[in-house]
């Protein structure tokens, strides 16, 4: 290499080292900075929030089963049973009364 062209890439470097450090002091960088740790704190709080979702959507299923298992109607025989010796015993009432006459 010519003594030229190195004088030219030795003042071109001391320009972008100039320049890097100029960027790298300035306050816009500082911030810009701050900006990406801030946000990446947040995406932090926020993917440990998604996960916690997942669980709550597991325990809203199983809620959701046992509320439509209490919902659904019982049908048992003892139920049906019982429910027909209530009314005989009923009618059997009406008719034992004595009639009172005004």
């Amino acid at each position: 290499m010519a003594k030229g062209q190195k004088d030219i890439l030795n003042r071109l470097a001391d320009a972008g080292e100039e320049a890097f450090a100029r960027v790298a002091g300035s306050q816009t960088t500082t911030r810009v900075v701050e900006s990406v740790t801030g946000l990446r704190e947040r995406m932090d709080d926020l993917q440990r929030k998604v996960r916690g979702i997942d669980e709550l959507e597991k325990r809203v299923a199983k809620l959701e089963k046992q509320l439509a298992d209490l919902q659904k109607p019982k049908t048992t025989r003892s139920r049906s049973t019982s429910g027909t010796a209530k009314k005989a015993s009923s009618s059997s009432r009406s008719t034992t009364r004595k009639k009172t006459s005004s």
